[in-house]
């Protein structure tokens, strides 16, 4: 049994005529009429009803017919897979990231990438992280680097710990040693700069404020790190924000020191389950594997 003939078997029972089989495969009526029967005689039974005007399934061919599509989309599968292998990926990939990834291993992995799969384009979507959660659960991008939810990813969903990362405060120059934790009591006696209700990092540090029984009041709101720094700098008040951002080293201006209790969070890398990997999507775990794994990464 070939797959050849398992493709002229699908055809005819698709189009219910060997005539219009042949033109979908590009051959000659008598071809396939042979290669059925041939198939016919290998199983020992018929798997057509030949009628005036159109061909129909035996409950044999009734049988064979999913076993040969399973068949048929299997060998795709490999032929794509191997495509793939050899360089000739292509299509798109849509990428939904949050801020604070500059000294992660995502720049670098987009980089090598685009060297080699240059075919695919890559899409870049920036948004909190429930948002872009919410996009990759509907199917709306293919993944996307989010803030972890403090209770889990939700079903539909799987992901891969990109950053193990703190809840930080930020003061400025001279008002603290760096050595000398703040307290979470502390933090809130100062005006509190932090992320915006949007942002997934903002649902830890509101757990954290919760589970100490105080209460959390953000004077100054905003994701972008490097302006929450800059208006500590300007005497405005504390940042809380992620130790993982760049925007965190040394600079003369400011002072950073660990909270108590801690704060910790995750950023990770999610996509959708359920559904069948885009070669894109896979290709980019793949890599992040291979990448991981090299010295110094």
């Amino acid at each position: 049994m070939e797959l050849r003939t398992l493709e002229y078997f699908v055809a005819v029972a698709e189009e219910r005529s060997f005539t219009r089989a042949a033109a979908r495969c590009h051959v000659v009526q008598p071809a396939i009429s042979q290669q059925i029967q041939a198939l016919e005689k290998e199983l020992g039974e018929p798997l057509f009803e030949r009628r005036p005007r159109q061909v129909v399934l035996t409950s044999g061919g009734a049988a064979l017919l999913p076993h040969a599509r399973a068949c048929l989309a299997a060998a795709a599968s490999a032929v794509r897979e191997f495509a793939d292998r050899s360089g000739l990926l292509s299509g798109s990939f849509a990428l939904g990231t949050v801020g604070g990834l500059e000294g992660t291993i995502v720049p670098r992995l987009l980089g090598e990438y685009h060297r080699r799969y240059p075919r695919v384009a890559v899409k870049l979507l920036g948004a909190s992280s429930p948002s872009l959660l919410a996009k990759v659960r509907a199917g709306e991008i293919d993944a996307a680097v989010v803030a972890g939810p403090p209770d889990g990813e939700p079903a539909g969903v799987a992901s891969r710990v990109l950053l193990e990362d703190r809840i930080v405060a930020v003061l400025p120059a001279g008002s603290r040693p760096a050595d000398r934790p703040m307290t979470l009591d502390e933090a809130v006696r100062n005006p509190v700069i932090s992320y915006s209700p949007e942002s997934g990092v903002h649902a830890y540090i509101r757990e954290a404020f919760a589970e100490q029984a105080l209460r959390l009041d953000i004077a100054y709101a905003t994701n972008d790190v490097a302006l929450q720094v800059a208006l500590v700098a300007e005497g405005i008040g504390v940042a809380l924000t992620s130790h993982a951002s760049p925007v965190l080293t040394a600079d003369p201006r400011f002072v950073v020191v660990p909270l108590e209790p801690a704060i910790r969070l995750r950023k990770v890398f999610v996509w959708r389950v359920g559904t069948r990997q885009s070669a894109p999507l896979r290709a980019y775990l793949d890599l992040w594997t291979e990448l991981s794994h090299r010295p110094g990464a």
